[in-house]
């Protein structure tokens, strides 16, 4: 009866902080994802969220140490509990086998990555250099391919306007390939992949 009791108001103490624990944005092909992580070190409560959404509640645990291992299509998170002095906790995520820093580092890599406002809407455009998939707001949408001198066009269009990534050589060795977008003939600045879309 007194355990019970005192689970619950733990629980509840626990429950009105209402704040993750960890959170990490993570670039993927898609778009960013917003991995947030919530560990109650008296109930040993576990709630993984993806995008707002739960995808794992674990209420009582007696180990408060160890990975949290989700699944989010091909993706695959591990969220590593591991404690440290003074009864405290750290939290590291790996994605795909990869520490979190190494993953965004090589995903800066593979991902080009652009914001284009048209009128009152907002696009986040990414390119995966690797696969030449372009990716609007998270979906994946066929584009023309054409051959043009120096180089090669993704057509496509943005919001009902004519829009187009160029590919040419950068001219600067060990470089590769430059990579612009131009949305109704405006060349637009290449963001930084984890800029947010407000």
């Amino acid at each position: 009866m007194m355990a019970g009791a005192l689970f619950r108001s733990l629980q509840a103490l626990e429950m009105t902080l209402n704040e993750p624990t960890a959170r990490w944005i993570v670039p993927l092909n898609d778009g960013n994802h917003v991995v947030e992580f919530e560990h109650g070190t008296a109930t040993g409560r576990r709630v993984v969220k993806i995008d707002g959404k739960t995808m794992v509640h674990r209420e009582w645990m007696f180990r408060l140490v160890g990975d949290e291992v989700v699944m989010f299509g091909d993706t695959k998170f591990v969220i590593r509990v591991d404690p440290i002095p003074g009864l405290r906790y750290s939290y590291t995520l790996w994605v795909n086998g990869k520490s979190f820093k190494n993953f965004v580092q090589s995903q800066s890599k593979v991902l080009e990555s652009w914001v284009a406002k048209i009128g009152d809407n907002k696009y986040r455009i990414v390119l995966d250099k690797t696969t030449q998939a372009v990716w609007v707001n998270g979906e994946q949408i066929d584009v023309e391919n054409e051959f043009i001198d120096g180089g090669a066009e993704m057509l496509f269009l943005l919001g009902g306007v004519p829009a187009v990534i160029r590919s040419c050589s950068s001219e600067q060795k060990g470089a590769g390939i430059k990579y612009i977008l131009y949305v109704d003939g405006i060349e637009i600045t290449e963001q930084n992949l984890l800029s947010p879309i407000e």
